[in-house]
């Protein structure tokens, strides 16, 4: 009964989140940025922002944070995009590790490289870690080929 609980409280924690944004910490953004030297984050964290990320053309090696929710896949299919007209050459994103959603299996699968990270990251101010893991996933130059089905039949 106790895990029933939890797991309740937790389910409403991630559907009544009136902030999807959380900072990256800063350690494990540095790990990142030490690997792939990011020049751009369409996504900065910012609580009156001034430029849409989604509707500005991206940089050559761009981080992505994305709003957590319904917008993931809107980011994940801009990347791709500014891939293939040649303005970015790589994106890396830090996501919620969500394998069971449409866009992992239509998107990250078919065309990224994906980090699962072990344990669970902590944001911002929290003082717990996040309720969900999480995922690096690298899209580049590079984009594997979409039409490949990684899909198992039911």
């Amino acid at each position: 009964m106790n895990g029933t609980i939890k797991m309740k409280k937790a389910t409403r924690m991630l559907t009544t989140v009136k902030n999807t944004s959380e900072k990256t910490p800063d350690s494990f953004y540095n790990q990142l940025n030490n690997e792939f030297d990011f020049n751009f984050d369409p996504c900065p964290l910012n609580p009156n922002p001034t430029t849409d990320g989604l509707k500005i053309p991206w940089k050559e090696r761009v981080f992505i944070n994305p709003p957590y929710g319904k917008e993931i896949r809107g980011w994940l299919e801009k990347a791709i995009n500014e891939i293939k007209i040649g303005n970015t050459d790589i994106a890396v994103f830090l996501i919620p590790s969500y394998t069971d959603v449409k866009w992992f299996h239509e998107i990250v699968i078919k065309y990224g490289e994906i980090r699962f990270i072990k344990g669970r990251l902590k944001f911002s101010k929290h003082t717990n870690t996040a309720p969900f893991a999480s995922m690096i996933v690298i899209f580049t130059k590079e984009l594997k080929d979409g039409n490949k089905k990684d899909e198992v039949a039911r």
